[in-house]
């Protein structure tokens, strides 16, 4: 009996090529699995990035609204309100009835300078008196949207401290008041972190560093960052104290009798120079 050919070795070897392709095991769905796993939990990673970051805003504007918590306990009658930016404003009176008005400004305006919190101190008199006004912005950068100083008309020669002083009145103020305030001047900004002083005929206001914003967030990720510790009351004792001292360099001047001869005196039609001194001396602003 004849027996069958041997099949060849090529005929052979296509023939398993030809198996093992038709059993290939390989699952065709295992990369959009894949892909959609990667997808989902790129995600839930930005949900929770986003999630945090808005949990850490609310955080800091928490603890950002009770910077001055601790100041009411100086005053009898303090309120506490909140400015836009939800930065705390205090309001209360002195012993003779004086309003005092307490902020805080975040400047972040000055270009390769880390942000600044500012300690603002307004005492503001029961009437107006009979005094100029005079104040001093301690290294002037041209960006102080705070400042009532840039506001005042005329230029005067400041105290040399040793660091530049911008100097500026209404042109009201005799040379002995003059003197009298730049000696004050010259002691009062021998502290660096002193900003500006201003005083009026219907107040005083005194600016002083109370925070920094924090370097490694500002210089790598330009945010702003404060130590959201609450003001001491020794800070602003200290502040009070100095915008006393300075009502007490004209401390002889008589109130005026009718507070409408101040706003007539200052409230002068625009002609290119500010009106720092009203927008200083406004009751409703102090």
């Amino acid at each position: 009996m004849a027996q069958p050919l041997p099949v060849s070795y090529s005929t052979a070897s296509r023939h398993f090529e030809r198996l093992s392709r038709a059993c290939d095991c390989r699952d065709p769905g295992t990369p959009m699995a894949t892909n959609i796993a990667f997808v989902i939990f790129v995600g839930v990673s930005v949900l929770w990035l986003i999630a945090r970051a808005l949990q850490d805003h609310r955080n800091a504007l928490a603890m950002r609204r009770g910077l001055l918590d601790d100041l009411a306990g100086l005053f009898g009658d303090a309120k506490i309100s909140l400015a836009p930016d939800s930065f705390p404003i205090l309001r209360a009176h002195l012993p003779d009835g004086r309003g005092v008005k307490i902020e805080l400004i975040a400047d972040t305006l000055v270009f390769r300078r880390l942000p600044q919190l500012w300690l603002q101190v307004t005492i503001a008199e029961t009437a107006a008196r009979q005094r100029p006004s005079i104040g001093v912005l301690a290294r002037p950068m041209g960006a102080e949207f705070y400042s009532t100083v840039h506001d005042l008309p005329e230029w005067i020669e400041p105290p040399q401290i040793g660091a530049p002083l911008l100097m500026r009145g209404d042109g009201r103020a005799s040379a002995s008041q003059l003197d009298r305030v730049s000696a004050l001047f010259r002691s009062l900004f021998s502290d660096p972190t002193v900003k500006e002083a201003t005083i009026t005929p219907r107040g005083v206001r005194l600016i002083r560093q109370a925070a920094q914003g924090d370097r490694g967030s500002h210089l790598i990720l330009r945010q702003t960052r404060f130590p959201f510790a609450p003001i001491s009351r020794e800070l602003v004792q200290k502040a009070i104290s100095e915008a006393e001292a300075l009502r007490q360099a004209l401390s002889d001047e008589q109130p005026v009798q009718e507070a409408t001869q101040l706003r007539v005196s200052v409230s002068r039609p625009w002609s290119g120079k500010s009106r720092g001194p009203e927008r200083l001396g406004h009751p409703v602003r102090i």
